[in-house]
Protein backbone atom coordinates (compact mmCIF):
# COMPACT_ATOMS: atom_id res chain seq x y z
CA UNK A 1 0.00 0.00 0.00
CA UNK A 2 2.46 2.58 0.59
CA UNK A 3 4.39 1.50 -2.14
CA UNK A 4 1.71 2.33 -4.43
CA UNK A 5 0.87 5.42 -2.64
CA UNK A 6 4.62 6.78 -3.15
CA UNK A 7 4.09 5.78 -6.96
CA UNK A 8 1.15 7.94 -7.15
CA UNK A 9 2.01 10.44 -5.30
CA UNK A 10 5.47 10.65 -8.14
CA UNK A 11 2.87 10.81 -10.83
CA UNK A 12 0.79 13.68 -9.33
CA UNK A 13 4.04 15.43 -9.39
CA UNK A 14 5.16 14.45 -13.00
CA UNK A 15 2.27 15.40 -13.97
CA UNK A 16 2.31 18.59 -12.58
CA UNK A 17 5.42 19.21 -14.02
CA UNK A 18 4.53 18.51 -17.48
CA UNK A 19 1.23 20.95 -17.25
CA UNK A 20 4.10 23.89 -16.12
CA UNK A 21 6.31 22.82 -18.74
CA UNK A 22 2.96 22.67 -21.57
CA UNK A 23 2.28 26.26 -20.13
CA UNK A 24 5.49 27.86 -21.37
CA UNK A 25 6.22 25.42 -24.18
CA UNK A 26 3.12 24.30 -25.14
CA UNK A 27 3.44 20.80 -27.07
CA UNK A 28 4.15 21.25 -31.44
CA UNK A 29 2.96 19.19 -34.34
CA UNK A 30 6.24 16.81 -35.50
CA UNK A 31 5.53 18.32 -38.57
CA UNK A 32 4.70 21.62 -39.14
CA UNK A 33 5.20 22.94 -35.52
CA UNK A 34 1.30 23.93 -35.02
CA UNK A 35 0.57 24.00 -31.66
CA UNK A 36 -1.25 20.45 -30.47
CA UNK A 37 -2.86 19.13 -27.37
CA UNK A 38 0.19 16.24 -26.54
CA UNK A 39 3.48 15.75 -26.84
CA UNK A 40 5.02 14.36 -30.01
CA UNK A 41 1.59 14.71 -31.69
CA UNK A 42 0.30 15.54 -35.51
CA UNK A 43 -1.77 18.26 -35.76
CA UNK A 44 -5.52 17.72 -38.08
CA UNK A 45 -3.77 18.90 -41.49
CA UNK A 46 -0.88 17.06 -40.91
CA UNK A 47 -2.54 13.43 -39.99
CA UNK A 48 -4.78 14.10 -43.09
CA UNK A 49 -2.05 14.04 -45.26
CA UNK A 50 0.27 11.41 -44.43
CA UNK A 51 -1.11 8.16 -46.26
CA UNK A 52 -1.42 5.45 -42.83
CA UNK A 53 -1.47 1.82 -43.69
CA UNK A 54 -4.64 1.23 -41.73
CA UNK A 55 -7.89 -1.46 -42.83
CA UNK A 56 -7.27 -3.94 -44.87
CA UNK A 57 -2.91 -4.34 -45.81
CA UNK A 58 -0.64 -6.51 -47.89
CA UNK A 59 0.23 -9.55 -45.30
CA UNK A 60 3.94 -9.49 -47.00
CA UNK A 61 4.71 -5.33 -46.95
CA UNK A 62 1.80 -3.84 -45.35
CA UNK A 63 0.79 -1.39 -48.09
CA UNK A 64 -3.04 -0.58 -47.45
CA UNK A 65 -5.54 -2.21 -50.05
CA UNK A 66 -8.83 -1.43 -51.11
CA UNK A 67 -11.54 -3.93 -49.62
CA UNK A 68 -13.30 -5.13 -46.52
CA UNK A 69 -10.57 -6.67 -43.75
CA UNK A 70 -12.84 -10.39 -43.62
CA UNK A 71 -9.89 -11.82 -41.70
CA UNK A 72 -8.04 -13.72 -44.86
CA UNK A 73 -4.38 -13.00 -45.90
CA UNK A 74 -3.86 -10.78 -48.90
CA UNK A 75 -0.92 -9.64 -50.92
CA UNK A 76 -0.38 -6.89 -53.11
CA UNK A 77 0.24 -7.23 -56.79
CA UNK A 78 4.15 -6.64 -56.16
CA UNK A 79 4.08 -9.69 -53.20
CA UNK A 80 2.81 -11.69 -55.01
CA UNK A 81 5.12 -11.48 -58.22
CA UNK A 82 7.72 -11.40 -56.05
CA UNK A 83 7.25 -14.09 -53.09
CA UNK A 84 8.64 -12.67 -49.94
CA UNK A 85 11.07 -15.17 -47.97
CA UNK A 86 9.87 -13.69 -44.82
CA UNK A 87 6.10 -14.74 -42.98
CA UNK A 88 3.98 -11.40 -42.34
CA UNK A 89 5.00 -7.66 -43.32
CA UNK A 90 3.71 -4.62 -41.29
CA UNK A 91 4.41 -0.81 -42.09
CA UNK A 92 3.14 2.10 -40.78
CA UNK A 93 2.68 4.30 -43.63
CA UNK A 94 3.72 5.31 -47.17
CA UNK A 95 6.53 6.79 -47.97
CA UNK A 96 4.96 10.02 -49.36
CA UNK A 97 4.10 13.35 -49.08
CA UNK A 98 4.64 14.67 -45.08
CA UNK A 99 5.44 10.90 -44.52
CA UNK A 100 8.27 10.86 -46.31
CA UNK A 101 9.53 14.47 -45.12
CA UNK A 102 9.31 13.11 -41.62
CA UNK A 103 11.14 9.66 -42.34
CA UNK A 104 13.89 12.41 -44.36
CA UNK A 105 14.31 14.50 -41.16
CA UNK A 106 14.75 11.51 -38.91
CA UNK A 107 17.24 9.80 -41.27
CA UNK A 108 19.23 12.57 -42.26
CA UNK A 109 18.71 15.80 -40.37
CA UNK A 110 19.07 14.45 -36.65
CA UNK A 111 15.30 14.65 -35.65
CA UNK A 112 15.73 12.20 -32.91
CA UNK A 113 13.13 13.38 -31.06
CA UNK A 114 10.67 11.72 -33.87
CA UNK A 115 11.99 8.25 -32.40
CA UNK A 116 9.73 8.41 -30.01
CA UNK A 117 6.22 9.10 -31.59
CA UNK A 118 7.86 6.49 -34.89
CA UNK A 119 8.49 3.42 -31.94
CA UNK A 120 5.02 3.62 -30.88
CA UNK A 121 3.06 4.10 -34.23
CA UNK A 122 5.13 0.87 -35.63
CA UNK A 123 4.49 -1.25 -31.58
CA UNK A 124 0.66 -1.04 -32.36
CA UNK A 125 1.64 -2.05 -36.22
CA UNK A 126 3.93 -5.29 -35.01
CA UNK A 127 1.50 -6.43 -32.11
CA UNK A 128 -0.16 -8.74 -34.62
CA UNK A 129 3.69 -10.33 -35.21
CA UNK A 130 4.61 -10.67 -31.66
CA UNK A 131 4.48 -13.59 -29.50
CA UNK A 132 6.56 -13.89 -26.27
CA UNK A 133 9.76 -15.47 -27.84
CA UNK A 134 9.97 -13.31 -30.59
CA UNK A 135 13.64 -11.16 -30.50
CA UNK A 136 13.02 -7.65 -31.98
CA UNK A 137 16.44 -6.56 -34.28
CA UNK A 138 17.50 -4.37 -36.35
CA UNK A 139 18.62 -4.29 -39.77
CA UNK A 140 22.20 -3.47 -39.60
CA UNK A 141 24.47 -0.44 -41.27
CA UNK A 142 28.26 -1.01 -41.58
CA UNK A 143 30.70 0.41 -39.17
CA UNK A 144 31.58 3.33 -41.90
CA UNK A 145 28.11 4.00 -42.61
CA UNK A 146 27.62 4.36 -38.88
CA UNK A 147 30.69 6.75 -37.95
CA UNK A 148 29.18 9.09 -40.73
CA UNK A 149 25.63 8.79 -39.39
CA UNK A 150 26.48 8.76 -35.95
CA UNK A 151 23.22 6.60 -35.36
CA UNK A 152 21.56 3.42 -37.21
CA UNK A 153 17.72 4.89 -37.27
CA UNK A 154 16.75 1.53 -37.39
CA UNK A 155 17.90 0.50 -34.02
CA UNK A 156 16.28 2.92 -32.44
CA UNK A 157 12.77 2.18 -33.81
CA UNK A 158 13.83 -1.00 -32.65
CA UNK A 159 14.72 -0.52 -28.98
CA UNK A 160 11.45 1.85 -28.80
CA UNK A 161 8.98 -0.99 -29.89
CA UNK A 162 11.16 -3.51 -27.27
CA UNK A 163 10.33 -1.39 -24.67
CA UNK A 164 7.21 -0.25 -25.43
CA UNK A 165 6.00 -4.11 -26.52
CA UNK A 166 8.07 -6.00 -23.36
CA UNK A 167 9.94 -7.58 -26.03
CA UNK A 168 13.32 -9.30 -25.94
CA UNK A 169 15.76 -6.87 -27.81
CA UNK A 170 19.08 -7.13 -29.64
CA UNK A 171 20.99 -4.48 -31.42
CA UNK A 172 23.30 -6.65 -32.91
CA UNK A 173 22.11 -9.17 -33.80
CA UNK A 174 23.08 -8.68 -37.47
CA UNK A 175 26.29 -7.42 -39.38
CA UNK A 176 27.07 -5.57 -42.08
CA UNK A 177 29.97 -7.63 -43.48
CA UNK A 178 30.72 -5.38 -46.67
CA UNK A 179 30.29 -1.38 -47.18
CA UNK A 180 27.40 -1.84 -49.71
CA UNK A 181 27.41 1.06 -52.01
CA UNK A 182 23.99 2.98 -52.79
CA UNK A 183 20.64 1.28 -53.61
CA UNK A 184 19.40 4.65 -55.46
CA UNK A 185 18.60 3.95 -59.18
CA UNK A 186 18.97 0.55 -59.06
CA UNK A 187 16.59 -2.19 -59.98
CA UNK A 188 15.12 -5.16 -58.42
CA UNK A 189 17.65 -7.40 -59.41
CA UNK A 190 20.61 -5.06 -59.35
CA UNK A 191 19.24 -4.39 -55.53
CA UNK A 192 19.27 -7.67 -54.45
CA UNK A 193 22.73 -8.46 -55.77
CA UNK A 194 24.29 -5.65 -54.07
CA UNK A 195 23.49 -7.01 -50.64
CA UNK A 196 24.38 -10.73 -51.65
CA UNK A 197 26.36 -11.84 -48.47
CA UNK A 198 26.41 -8.82 -47.36
CA UNK A 199 24.41 -9.25 -43.99
CA UNK A 200 25.11 -12.34 -41.46
CA UNK A 201 24.19 -13.16 -38.24
CA UNK A 202 26.17 -11.62 -35.68
CA UNK A 203 27.97 -15.12 -34.56
CA UNK A 204 28.02 -14.18 -30.97
CA UNK A 205 24.41 -13.73 -31.11
CA UNK A 206 23.13 -16.81 -33.41
CA UNK A 207 21.92 -18.62 -29.70
CA UNK A 208 19.75 -15.61 -29.21
CA UNK A 209 17.81 -16.36 -32.25
CA UNK A 210 17.81 -20.20 -32.51
CA UNK A 211 14.33 -21.82 -32.87
CA UNK A 212 12.86 -18.60 -32.25
CA UNK A 213 10.79 -15.95 -33.73
CA UNK A 214 12.40 -12.62 -35.12
CA UNK A 215 10.88 -9.73 -35.58
CA UNK A 216 13.47 -7.46 -38.12
CA UNK A 217 12.71 -3.55 -37.93
CA UNK A 218 14.22 -1.08 -40.81
CA UNK A 219 13.09 2.44 -41.58
CA UNK A 220 11.57 2.53 -45.51
CA UNK A 221 11.66 -0.33 -47.59
CA UNK A 222 11.51 -0.06 -51.22
CA UNK A 223 12.56 -3.74 -53.14
CA UNK A 224 12.73 -5.30 -49.83
CA UNK A 225 16.23 -6.41 -50.80
CA UNK A 226 17.56 -5.66 -47.49
CA UNK A 227 15.04 -7.42 -45.22
CA UNK A 228 15.36 -10.08 -47.80
CA UNK A 229 18.75 -10.50 -46.78
CA UNK A 230 18.52 -9.87 -43.54
CA UNK A 231 15.51 -12.60 -43.21
CA UNK A 232 18.01 -15.13 -45.21
CA UNK A 233 20.42 -14.38 -42.55
CA UNK A 234 18.20 -15.28 -39.90
CA UNK A 235 16.73 -18.46 -41.37
CA UNK A 236 20.07 -20.18 -42.12
CA UNK A 237 21.32 -18.82 -38.45
CA UNK A 238 18.22 -21.19 -37.18
CA UNK A 239 15.65 -18.25 -36.58
CA UNK A 240 12.02 -20.42 -36.26
CA UNK A 241 10.05 -17.82 -38.52
CA UNK A 242 10.80 -13.93 -39.41
CA UNK A 243 8.40 -11.43 -39.66
CA UNK A 244 9.42 -7.62 -40.38
CA UNK A 245 8.26 -4.26 -39.89
CA UNK A 246 8.89 -0.92 -41.66
CA UNK A 247 8.46 2.76 -40.91
CA UNK A 248 7.58 3.69 -44.57
CA UNK A 249 7.01 1.67 -47.82
CA UNK A 250 7.63 3.47 -51.13
CA UNK A 251 4.66 2.58 -53.26
CA UNK A 252 6.15 1.04 -56.17
CA UNK A 253 9.66 -0.37 -56.17
CA UNK A 254 11.79 0.79 -59.25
Amino acid sequence: MIGSGIAALRRQILSGKMRALHAVFPPRCIACGEEVGSDFGLCRDCWEQITFASGVSCDGCGVPLPGNDDGQAVLCDECLAHPRPWARGRTVMMYSGIGRELVLGFKHSDRLDLARPFAAWMARAAQPLLTPETVIAPVPLHRWRLLRRRYNQSALLSQGIARICGQTYCVDLFERTRNTTSQKGRDRAARIANLADAIRVTPARAPQLLGRPVLIVDDVMTSGATLTAATGAAMQAGADRVDVITLARVAKAP
